[in-house]
């Protein structure tokens, strides 16, 4: 049955959902949260005549394309469009995926690396470029994460210049490859297909931030057209940007109430120590200062081939290269327990211990030392430099081909690989001690600390070296796909669908440090070997910091021989491996029908995967270093089923359900296990090679109407019944259980009490590794928005509105590692509410809009560390602005305003004390920028 044309008039329907039914929409988000239902009045408006408009091109134009491609797919997926040709609206494609339903994004440097989808994190959604799998990884500031080493794709490595169309799947089928709990996202980038003949785009814009004060370059272009008669297309586009961006704030990593101050006012004895030692006070309470220098380039090419309306071949080519560098300066003082020794610090009286002597303070009704001064403080000041780099290249081959009026074949092959290195990431600190040092979080300080440091500290004599830390790193992803696909048409009401699909991923990653050890000598610190650094933050703005250049140039530290010589036995854990070869095969029916004056259509069917799995890390056998391989398998079979249902016209009604699966961490698999026997104990420790996938039970419920041209309601329910949370457990069971090479046991057996009836591989062990602990039910609903007011009088029809907002809850017990409950808290990364509203206006010349984002608090870690109950980010909001203007039919002007209220990162430790970990603001980026088409 052929669908309807999009092109419709508007129904009863659309006068009931006028501006009165925009504010409703608009106010129930707050309502929902709080889950308070209120009584909405119905608009009562006169009947009319509304003009149909057909819209082509432009912003309206690739919303109204997108909706038209939600409104017919099978499950529940959305998408976004370029709104012109090389012209994603965001700074990169995290920003533009968060304006999606249900998806919240992380950021660094002040734009978007990472997405959740509907509560679930990064290690849960999986992305295809061009139809297959990949994975980009990059580095970071330690305060969100590091360099990634899982499974979570950073979507900051590419521009999005590069890019035509974003899905978001947040429902299973069959034909679409497992690996997901959240949604699967598809990324695709130009073909020549999708335009009409030769066409050349260019862009030009110079970007200013506010807080940096600087202005960098961004540009792209693509150039495309078809040859033979319409039967073979080249297309070539390429971007290049770079961002200098400074990222400064104040930051404590973590509080804690285990304290050794040693006086008070002078006083040992002071009944006032015991409640200060007790109290929460900062381990680091410092200012930072980041700087962070971006240059990315970008390619793509696509090669089609039309020999036929039968036949269609694609070789599809993306490069991008992310070269980075990050400066990061601390001032700071040290007040972790067991740094206020006299031999860290000078006395400041005669006959006194050398102790830190506090001075004054306050404590708030949480037990959080909020205010503080002291004499006789340590002060540390570092800096780090890192280095560092993303390589990404995939080539993807694919073809169709219709076989017989009703049978076609398609097959894909292709190759994605990520490179990421972090060459250089050194670390000097220097230590000043005796120094005077107040910190005051009090109120509204608590966001804007006022630090105060003795006027020693800005003097560049007298400091001495704490550490010199050098820590190069790097990590490799790499995937090999192919797959098969047949399609047949039984009849008018039924399509067989059937494939394989063959994925082969290989991961590796590797870090070095100091063979010395960190903290060895090599480097005496002084005045020639210290520079002045520009801070924008603080009471005093010039801080003394190590030269890391002159400190190279006297020292040659990057030599790699004698005190500054690297290698990878001092830090061997995370030095590791793993691959997976996967292979699926799936059978799905395609049906579509009427029953009376509903139309139902959908698909069902189930996917089996078979995955051979080996990862290989540095074990500890009977107090030896070993290198190690372990093995494990494991099958699933997953089935799928959606329904569509149009009870009336412009009305759709969607039900999904599916098991589906999400493979374990990659750090959680590796083999990094201590082997040993003490006496009749035999104990395991480390990773497990034997983790099962995390599965779940999916449903999913939607309610849509199309209201009008261009336009949607809709509302969806859904639920993950989550199998299992991977926690660290202790267990007891046969070492041949372990998946580890059964030569470990053997050895560590050898190590202790020898080999024989009461040590080896069948016998009992204790084991304290990651386990498939307990799950949880994650659920939610989502309501979305999209109307352009083309009813209202003109001027005002060129205004429209699209608006979205999520609502998740899932709870998990977290567990120890006897298994027992610790805490039943918020799944990690998980924000009750989502919700994104774009205003635009567009017309023959002109195009604005604003667009807001936010989402609440969410944890990042369900059990504190430190004695605080938890960790975790409070909400944020984002808003940003775009205007063009189209100057002639090849020329167009434009200007965006991205992150006009200059949001924080803000990170915190305590539910109770939301004490302060992190507070980081980058400023608010504008772009000024001319477009030529032809």
């Amino acid at each position: 049955m052929a669908y309807r044309n999009t092109q419709f008039r508007p129904t009863k329907l659309v006068r009931a959902l006028t501006l009165a039914g925009l504010a409703t929409v608009l106010g129930a988000a707050p309502a929902l949260q709080a889950q308070q239902a209120e009584e909405q009045p119905t608009a009562q408006v006169q009947e009319q005549d509304i003009e149909v408009i057909t819209v082509t091109g432009g912003f309206r134009g690739s919303l109204a394309s997108a909706l038209n491609q939600k409104r017919f797919e099978t499950g529940s997926t959305d998408t976004i469009k370029a709104e012109d040709i090389a012209d994603f609206p965001d700074l990169n494609l995290a920003e533009s995926l968060q304006r999606i339903p249900g998806v919240a994004i992380s950021r660094v440097a002040g734009e978007g690396r990472q997405i959740s989808v509907r509560g679930l994190g990064p290690d849960f959604t999986r992305v295809r470029i061009n139809g297959m799998e990949a994975q980009s990884t990059s580095g970071g500031t330690d305060a969100i994460g590091g360099a990634n080493r899982g499974r979570g794709f950073d979507f900051n490595t590419f521009s999005s210049d590069l890019f035509s169309e974003l899905t978001v799947r947040k429902t299973a089928s069959a034909n679409v490859e497992e690996g997901s709990l959240g949604a699967t996202v598809d990324l695709r980038t130009a073909r020549p297909f999708d335009y009409d003949g030769f066409t050349f785009a260019a862009n030009v814009q110079g970007g200013y931030n506010d807080l940096s004060e600087e202005v960098d370059p961004k540009g792209s272009f693509l150039v495309s057209n078809i040859f033979a008669d319409g039967k073979f297309g080249v297309l070539f586009s390429a971007a290049y940007s770079e961002r200098n961006i400074k990222d400064e704030g104040a930051s404590t990593v973590r509080w804690n109430n285990v304290n050794d101050f040693g006086r008070y006012r002078g006083d040992s004895q002071a009944p006032e120590l015991q409640q200060i030692n007790d109290a929460f006070r900062p381990r680091l309470p410092r200012y930072d200062s980041y700087e962070h220098n971006v240059k990315r380039t970008g390619m793509a090419a696509a090669f089609e081939f039309r020999p036929s309306q039968e036949t269609r071949f694609n070789l599809d080519i993306l490069y991008s290269k992310d070269d980075s560098t990050r400066q990061e300066a601390f001032m700071q003082a040290i007040l972790n327990a067991g740094t206020n020794r006299a031999n860290l610090a000078a006395p400041v009286a005669t006959g006194t211990t050398g102790n830190m002597n506090v001075i004054d303070y306050e404590i708030d009704n949480t037990n959080t030392v909020t205010y503080a001064a002291f004499e006789n403080a340590l002060i540390r000041n570092e800096l780090r430099y890192d280095e560092l780099s993303t390589d990404f290249l995939q080539f993807s081959l694919s073809g169709q081909h219709q076989l017989t009026d009703n049978l076609k074949i398609d097959a894909m092959v292709g190759r994605a690989k990520s490179e990421f290195d972090n060459p250089i990431q050194t670390t000097v600190v220097m230590d000043k001690a005796g120094l005077d040092f107040s910190y005051d979080y009090r109120g509204s300080k608590r966001d804007n600390p006022e630090l105060l440091f003795g006027a020693g500290a800005y003097d560049a004599n007298g400091w001495t070296t704490s550490s010199v830390r050098l820590r190069p790193l790097g990590a490799e992803n790499t995937f090999d796909n192919a797959a098969l696909n047949l399609e047949y048409v039984l009849n008018d009401n039924l399509t067989l669908r059937g494939g394989v699909h063959y994925k082969k991923f290989e991961f590796e990653t590797r870090e070095a440090r100091r063979l010395s050890g960190e903290n060895a000598g090599g480097v005496v610190m002084t005045p020639d070997l210290i520079m002045n650094y520009d801070a924008s933050i603080g009471s005093q703005n010039t801080w003394v910091l190590p030269d890391l250049a002159a400190i190279d140039a006297a020292y040659d530290i990057y030599g790699n021989s004698g005190v500054f010589e690297v290698g990878i036995a001092t830090r061997l854990v995370d030095n590791y491996s793993a691959e997976e070869k996967t292979l699926g095969t799936y059978l799905q029916l395609a049906f579509e029908t009427e029953v009376g004056d509903t139309t139902i259509r959908g698909d069902v069917g189930g996917r089996y995967i078979k995955t051979d799995q080996s990862s290989t890390a540095w074990a500890t056998l009977g107090g030896v270093n070993e290198l190690i391989t372990a093995k494990h398998d494991y099958n699933e079979f997953l089935p799928s089923l959606n329904l569509v249902f149009e009870p009336l016209e412009d009305v759709i009604i969607r039900f999904g359900y599916a098991e589906v699966m999400a493979r374990a961490g990659l750090g959680s698999i590796r083999p990094n296990v201590s082997v040993s026997v003490s006496g009749g104990a035999r104990s395991v420790s480390g990773g497990n090679p034997t983790l099962e996938p995390t599965k779940a039970k999916t449903y999913d419920l939607g309610l849509e109407l199309y209201f009008d041209n261009e336009s949607l309601l809709g509302v969806a329910v859904f639920r993950k019944d989550i199998d299992s949370y991977v926690q660290g457990l202790r267990e007891t069971k046969p070492f041949t259980e372990t998946g580890l090479p059964i030569q470990a046991a053997i050895d560590a057996c050898n190590a202790g009490p020898g080999y024989g009836p009461d040590c080896n591989e069948n016998v009992e062990w204790q084991t304290n590794t990651p386990l498939n602990g307990p799950g949880g039910n994650l659920y939610g609903f989502e309501v979305q928005y999209q109307m352009p007011f083309s009813f209202l009088p003109e001027f005002w029809d060129r205004f429209g509105f699209i608006g979205n907002y999520t609502y998740v809850k899932a709870q998990m017990d977290y567990i120890n590692a006897d298994g027992q409950l610790l805490a039943t808290r918020d799944l990690q990364g998980l924000s009750e509410s989502t919700r994104s509203a774009t205003l635009y206006y567009e017309d023959d010349k002109f195009s604005a809009r604003v667009s807001l984002t936010d989402r609440s608090k969410y944890l990042t870690n369900a059990i504190g560390r430190d004695n605080n109950d938890m960790e975790g980010t409070n909400a944020t909001r984002n808003i940003d602005a775009a205007m063009s203007y189209q100057l002639t039919d090849n020329w167009k002007i434009s200007f965006e305003a991205l992150n006009l209220t200059d949001e924080v990162d803000d990170q915190w430790v305590d539910s109770s004390g939301n004490r302060l970990t992190y507070y980081h603001s980058t400023g608010r980026q504008y772009y000024l920028g001319a477009q030529y088409k032809f």
